[in-house]
């Protein structure tokens, strides 16, 4: 019974395990733009050099030494470098010229160089469910201290000051200088579960499914993406079929991943979009959508109309969309109704001559405008045409073929693109220009190479 009751336990934890519907990768690239962004929008360092000359409680003037006061903060140097498991560590080399007066009279300069050194460890939010950055174990190194004073003042006042200010100082003056540069990074996180519009038909949503795992390459961010329906209604994601990254992988470069289950939900908030009337007669390069028309191919359709009539053609997809990739190219299937109608004059309702139950693909196209996927689409293959109902009696509808294919090519794919102009949303993080990226469609997955520039 024991083995029955682990098998039966294994089985639903199988069951309810979920697939990351996108992956995110983040490299040393987006890190670093960040890093050195916060440390020039913030200015930081030069801010807590300045409080380095303020009066502060419990420290003592040092002897031999006045009107001490830091000025020329050099431009830091950031060096950065993945911990698996833990997060990022952080160097950031920088100095500092300090000035005073000696108990000589004459004006004092100690130029500071110093290394600013923290881990970084990568957590998750108990509260928005975020990544968030939390410095640990900062330390300053004191890498040299250079002065204008006589060589015979050194050991007697330099080292004094650098035991009684800079040893004890500086960490709690400059360490802060980390934290408040991961404030700024957090902040670029703040957005990515935001839900975000697809025009009027629902959100999407990107969500982690757990704490972003630190390698010795990237940071690795599995999103399980809430689709949802402007009525409420969420789209529940298919099985992702266990999607990853390809090994081939760029050092130092980020990347995302779309899985094909993700953009069928996607394309799901569009189904009803896709149901498409077409009563226009003249459409493109195609012959007059009339009954004479038809009649070529259905010669019982000039017998039940001997004049010639309009036709209206409506198009229901009765079934979700459905992407599939393999390597290069991407397909979305469609499955719904075609049914031909005579149309009337005088208001009169048109008059229904046959419904055919269709299946056909559309070749999909990538691309990114204004950090959105964007798709259009070509006709790739009319799959299959069955007669559902017929007022002209029976007919083969492969005959058919031909024209329903001309008719999708030039008068239903234009509709359908027109719709997908929506785009859909990508993760809204770090700044990130998706505009740069460059696509490659794998195996049940769309991968954006991320470029800063």
């Amino acid at each position: 019974m024991l083995w029955i009751l682990c098998l039966a336990l294994c089985s639903l934890l199988t069951l309810t395990r979920a697939d990351p519907g996108a992956l995110l990768q983040l490299g040393m690239d987006v890190l670093n733009r960040e890093v050195h962004n916060a440390m020039d929008e913030s200015h930081i360092l030069e801010k807590m050099a300045a409080e380095a000359g303020q009066k502060r409680p419990g420290m003592k003037p040092i002897k031999g030494i006045s009107d001490l006061k830091v000025k020329d903060v050099l431009l830091p140097v950031i060096t950065m470098s993945f911990m698996p498991g833990v997060g990022v560590f952080q160097c950031v080399s920088t100095g500092m010229t300090i000035t005073g007066k000696s108990f000589m009279g004459g004006n004092m300069e100690i130029i500071v160089v110093l290394n600013i050194t923290a881990t970084n460890r990568l957590l998750q939010d108990e509260e928005t469910g975020l990544p968030m950055f939390k410095s640990e174990g900062c330390e300053v190194i004191l890498v040299s201290v250079k002065t204008n004073l006589p060589s015979n003042m050194l050991p007697k006042v330099v080292n004094k000051f650098l035991d009684s200010t800079l040893h004890k100082v500086l960490p709690d003056l400059m360490c802060p200088a980390i934290d408040a540069v991961l404030v700024y990074v957090n902040k670029k996180w703040a957005n990515l579960s935001a839900p975000m519009p697809v025009g009027q038909m629902g959100t999407v949503q990107y969500v982690l499914m757990s704490v972003p795992t630190t390698t010795a390459s990237y940071i690795q961010v599995d999103f399980s993406p809430v689709v949802q329906q402007q009525e409420g209604n969420a789209i529940q994601l298919a099985d992702a079929g266990g999607v990853e990254f390809s090994e081939d992988y760029a050092e130092g470069s980020s990347r995302l991943l779309l899985s094909a289950a993700f953009l069928t939900a996607e394309l799901a908030l569009l189904q009803k979009s896709f149901d498409v009337k077409v009563k226009d007669t003249m459409i493109g390069e195609l012959p007059p959508q009339t009954t004479v028309t038809l009649a070529g191919f259905i010669p019982k359709v000039a017998e039940a109309y001997p004049k010639p009539k309009p036709l209206v053609t409506q198009i229901r997809i009765n079934k979700p969309p459905k992407v599939t990739m393999k390597i290069g190219k991407s397909l979305l299937h469609l499955h719904g109704t075609l049914e031909m109608y005579v149309a009337r004059r005088r208001g009169k309702p048109p008059v229904s001559l046959f419904v055919l139950e269709t299946h056909f693909n559309l070749q999909i196209q990538y691309s990114v405008h204004e950090d959105r996927l964007q798709m259009t689409t070509s006709l790739d293959r009319l799959l299959s045409l069955s007669r559902r109902s017929s007022s002209i009696g029976p007919f083969k509808e492969k005959k058919l073929t031909g024209f329903i294919t001309d008719f999708l090519q030039e008068a239903y794919i234009p509709v359908i693109n027109d719709v997908l102009q929506v785009g859909f949303p990508l993760p809204d993080l770090l700044d990130m220009n998706y505009n740069l990226a460059k696509l490659d469609i794998t195996e049940n997955a769309l991968v954006l190479n991320l470029k800063l520039d």
